[in-house]
This record gives structure tokens, sequence and C-alpha cells, in this order.
């Protein structure tokens, strides 16, 4: 099976950039959005997509990609700043048998602390907005 293929423009992250799914926004400029991640695998999971429409890494524009990754350090940076996590994990998935769930590109900022375990990608439980809303805010004022 191939990597690329047709763009779902059902897919959610695809309906949270037309605002027709709520989402606890962090930033958002001309090329990226990024937002909480609902099914956090540790506390402050944040996720960046690009506004673009592409599958994954093979589909992306490299000038979009160059956007993308430029948002990614942004924000892990703030995250680092507002929640001083023990160590962040950068990960971006493609295809399934990989683990990617959503077939919209997304890169995780998933901040790492000691004391507590992280869940399972895609298996968790979905967070409080209102909380997904507060560390939303904690990040967008450390930018």
């Amino acid at each position: 099976m191939s990597l690329t293929g047709k763009y779902d423009q059902q897919n959610i992250f695809a309906k949270i950039l037309r605002d027709e799914i709520p989402a606890a926004k962090v930033y958002e400029d001309d090329h990226i959005l990024s937002f909480m991640d609902a099914f956090p695998q540790s506390p402050c999971h944040t996720l960046v997509i690009p506004k673009q429409p592409s599958r994954n890494l093979f589909d992306t524009d490299p000038q979009q990609l160059l956007a993308v990754m430029t948002g990614v350090q942004k924000i892990a940076h703030a995250v680092e700043k507002a929640f001083s996590p023990d160590g962040i994990i950068i990960t971006q998935f493609n295809g399934e048998a990989a683990g990617q769930t959503v077939f919209h590109l997304h890169f995780h900022i998933i901040p790492k602390f000691s004391e507590l375990t992280m869940q399972r990608h895609g298996r968790g439980q979905i967070a409080d907005m209102q909380v997904l809303r507060k560390q939303a805010e904690k990040i967008s004022a450390a930018l």
C-alpha cells in the first residue's frame, strides 16, 4: 500500500481547520494551526498541523513542511517554558501501519514528566475541554 493517496476533506483535523469541530487552540498563523490533543498521552500534549491539506510527510510540499517544522519548534519551546517538563517527545506517524490515526499531517509535542506514566497513542480518555483550554492559554502566553 502506498503512503500517498487522496486527501479526505472530512478528517477531524480538516473539520477543526474549518471550525466545524471545537479545539483548544494554542497558536495559528497563515501556515499552521496548533491545538491541544483531545486524547492526550501526557498533560499538555499539543499538536501542530499544516493548514494546507496533506495526508502525511510524503504528501507535503517542502516549503509547507519548513513552515510546519518552524512552528513545531516554536510551540515546543513554549510548552517547555510554560510547564517545565523533564523532557519533550516530538513525534509524527506516516501510514496506518506506523500508528497514524488521522490522515492529515500532524506533529505531536508530548511533555514527559518523570512522575507520570504516558498513555498509549490513541488509547486514552477524551480530556476535559476546560482543562485543555487552560493549558492552551498557558502555552500561548509563553509564546
